[in-house]
């Protein structure tokens, strides 16, 4: 069943509709990311100030580049490993659109689905970027001791997938649930089906560790949950 659902995707990817989803997703990312390290780093040159006083030396100018260069630099690492998980939740924002392209050619029979509100899309978002980044910045904790540890390695990518499985399954599958039977029916529904979708989500996070790939994972993901609702529920949902 969910390979049925990953292959229907994967044959779809080159709609014209995901293509338009993944390059907003991902410029909407990308300027986040800027006006918030541009901000960071604006904000530590204040606080720092023109001059410093460092004793047995005297007052120095150099402290606040150095230090508005090292945040910049910090940023520029956690940016890297905060990419995904940013470009996933505010690509959500906008999976309404592959959600509707999936039916529009695999479900043409079906009534017009119940659209998410803006306000809500955007609620949702928000909610899911801030788990996102609170759990995988804790998970990261985890990775560092796993890897530390030589024997365990090999363990920290069965984390990293299993973490973010859960989280892609969770979100994707309410998604494409809630425009067909409503939020509180697609909770339960995720609830019956729970070990199917945490599977599915894990084949989605397996190539968020490889670049470039892994940007369209969100689009990818709303694509394959859109299938496997209709196969999980196959009887004619609510419009």
């Amino acid at each position: 069943m969910i390979l049925t659902a990953l292959f229907t995707a994967l044959g779809q990817m080159t709609d014209p509709r995901f293509r338009g989803v993944l390059l907003t997703g991902l410029g909407l990312t990308i300027a986040l990311l800027i006006a918030a390290s541009v901000g960071v780093v604006w904000l530590v040159g204040g606080l720092v100030g023109d001059t410093t006083s460092i004793w047995l030396i005297g007052e120095v100018t150099w402290v606040q580049d150095l230090v508005s260069w090292g945040s910049a630099l910090v940023l520029l690492v956690l940016s890297v490993f905060l990419m995904i998980p940013v470009a996933s939740a505010i690509t959500s924002m906008f999976l309404e659109t592959v959600a509707q392209a999936v039916e529009d050619k695999h479900y043409p029979h079906l009534p017009a689905a119940t659209p998410v509100p803006f306000g809500d899309a955007l609620r949702d978002t928000v909610n899911f970027l801030g788990v996102l980044i609170a759990a995988n910045v804790l998970a990261l904790v985890v990775y560092l001791i796993l890897i530390a540890t030589v024997a365990l390695a090999p363990v920290a990518p069965v984390v990293f997938w299993a973490l973010n499985g859960f989280l892609l399954g969770r979100e994707y599958f309410t998604l494409a649930a809630a425009r067909r039977v409503g939020r509180q029916e697609a909770k339960q529904l995720r609830a019956r089906h729970s070990g199917t979708i945490w599977l599915a989500g894990t084949l989605m996070a397996i190539p968020l560790t490889i670049p470039i790939l892994n940007l369209v994972i969100p689009i990818l993901g709303a694509a394959t949950f859109t299938h496997l609702f209709h196969l999980l529920a196959p009887q004619p949902p609510r419009g």
